[in-house]
Order: structure tokens, then sequence, then C-alpha cells
């Protein structure tokens, strides 16, 4: 694109011989005269002089402060370079537009108990059976008829278990900006899931202070993709100071343009720094996927996974937080008025 204005020498008014002088520190094109021999860059100064704004589209470089080029251009991130050789720092941005959102974003289900059959207790106390152990549709129907003497169909209770997925996550999102995960570490890691005999991936973050698990994401494929979307939902949630995982390459990019903290990426089981926290939950979250055996489809298995994590993240006590949930840990303080608002406790 050419110029609006034309290129003067300011020492000897030369319009027409120059020659091409590299760059200065900013990153402008310089130009030497001709005829004088002076040395200048157009563009240095065009902030001050009126229809000529200077404009530079790539970021400067956090370490010198010079300017930087754009060194690779992916799909999901631009890897940009600093001009100047000595530095060669290069730093990686990433383009949210082209990130596609997790799968915890797209669940469907009612957003209230409005117009049910039964009472909210009743429902609550059916979907606590269901996540906070091991129990079947059919077995919580057959508590439910001898010790209350409710007559609940079994598939009324599976429906239960996936319709109110929405609600859940609405009152999580409420909740979640009042928590603190400023923790040293958060932990990363997926592990598979079966739907309808298929083999997907289940891609989790967990803080390491407070075990709450931040963010999820279900996907077929396992790829650096779906870590750009795990790692783009928690972005907002706070800034760890490292982001650990085992050794598989697809988080490491992301790690640095999504977050741009410290990779921790784990050896062996003799490391200081282990998975060891996430792997305890992908156990957890195992005994209670083992006796589902497999999920009937994907929107099922997004929004039974989705109230999962929220009874694992809000309701259940855990014995390592000294019989706390983990979002007690990480700050959250409510009345019991409050907590049967949000349906916190049946």
């Amino acid at each position: 694109m050419t110029k609006s204005y034309q290129i003067c020498c300011p020492k000897c008014n030369n319009h027409q011989n120059f020659y091409r002088y590299g760059k200065d520190k900013y990153g402008n094109q310089k130009y030497l005269c001709r005829v004088c021999g002076h040395q200048f860059a157009p563009d240095a100064h065009a902030a001050d002089k009126p229809g000529r704004p200077r404009v530079r589209p790539y970021p400067t470089c956090p370490v010198c402060g010079k300017a930087m080029f754009l060194h690779h251009d992916h799909k999901y991130y631009s890897n940009y370079q600093c001009c100047d050789k000595k530095c060669g720092h290069s730093i990686f941005v990433p383009k949210p537009a082209a990130v596609t959102a997790p799968s915890m974003s797209k669940l469907s289900g009612k957003t209230d108990f409005k117009r049910m059959r039964y009472p909210v207790h009743v429902i609550l106390m059916a979907l606590s059976m269901f996540y906070l152990g091991k129990n079947s549709f059919r077995n919580i129907a057959l508590i439910l008829r001898t010790v209350m003497n409710i007559q609940v169909s079994h598939t009324t209770i599976s429906n239960w278990c996936t319709k109110f997925a929405p609600l859940f996550q609405n009152i999580a999102l409420e909740l979640m900006p009042t928590l603190n995960f400023n923790s040293d570490e958060w932990h990363a890691d997926e592990t598979v899931v079966k739907i309808r005999g298929m083999k997907y991936y289940l891609w989790l973050i967990v803080d390491s202070e407070t075990r709450f698990v931040l963010s999820f994401h279900l996907s077929r494929h396992r790829d650096s993709p779906q870590a750009f979307s795990l790692l783009n939902s928690v972005k907002h949630l706070g800034k760890p100071g490292a982001i650990v995982t085992d050794r598989y390459s697809a988080y490491k990019v992301p790690v640095k343009a999504v977050l741009g903290v410290k990779h921790i990426r784990v050896q062996s089981f003799s490391d200081d720094i282990t998975n060891n926290l996430i792997e305890c939950f992908n156990k957890q979250f195992k005994a209670w996927y083992k006796t589902k055996q497999g999920f009937a489809s994907f929107d099922s298995a997004n929004n039974l996974i989705a109230v999962f994590l929220f009874f694992y993240n809000f309701v259940r006590p855990h014995s390592a937080l000294d019989g706390l949930t983990p979002a007690q840990v990480a700050g959250l303080n409510l009345s019991a008025r409050s907590k049967r608002k949000l349906f916190l406790v049946a």
C-alpha cells in the first residue's frame, strides 16, 4: 500500500533520490538521502504530525521494547519475533475468534424446576444419590419407594440427571467469579470415555490448592486445538504460577499463547512436581463412570459430566480438605438460606 504523503529529506528537501537504509529500533523504515547523506525515518514521529497517524499492527517486544515481525501465522495463534537479532525473543499471541468454545458451554435442558410433577427436594435427593454415590437409576427408584414411599420411574430419574445441567451450570457461573484460583499450579490432563462404543477424550483442568475442577471439554480428538479450547475457557478465572501436564506435546503452544505462564511437563513419577492430583480426580471420576458402562450420546454425556463436576465442586465434602468442598476452600461462604436458594442442599 503506497503512502498518502511524499517522502522528503528534512535537511535538504530532496524529494527523489533516496536509499532504503534498514529500520530504526521501533521498526520504522529508514532512508538515506543521496544528496546530503542524511538518515531519517518519516514514520518515527508520525503521531505528532496531523494526518499521518502511526499504526503498529504488531506487538512490541516485552524484553527489549523494539518492534516485532510476524514469524509464523497459524490457525489458532500467531508467532511474533523481535526485529533485533541480538534479542531474538519470540511470543505467541492467540486468536480468540478461531478457538472453538468448550463443550461445557453447549449444555441443553431446563434452567429451573418449574412445572415438575415431584417436589424439588425429591429431585435433589435423587440427583445426590446418583452423583455422590454409585447408585443406578433403578436402585434410586427402589430407595425412594422403600424409604419415602414415593413412586418414581427409573426413566424419570434418568431424565432428571441430564435435563437440569444448564441450571447447575448457571449457578456455577454465578459463583465462580467470587472464588480465588490464583494458586501456584493448575493441573491439566485428559482421560478416555466411551460414547456409543467410541472413544472420546475428556479434557480437565484442576486447581492444585482447592482441588476445584475449573473447566472440562469433551471432544472426539486429542490434539492441540482441544487444549486451546480448554485453556481459553479458564484464562479469566485467575493467574496460576505454572501449568502442570504430562509429556503430551499438545499443551506446549496453548500454554504459552493463552496463559503465558510457566509450563511444567512431568517427566517421571520421581519428579518433585507430579500430576498425581488430577490423576486422583480421574480415579474418582472413573469409579463413578464405571457404573454407567459408557454414555448413550454426546449430549447426555456432556450434561452428565457437567452436573457431576458441579456436585464435586460445590456439594461433595472432601476428606483431604478437612471436610470442606473445593468451593469453600476457594472462598465460598454462604448462609444456609443462600445454599437452599442455590440448591446446594436438598
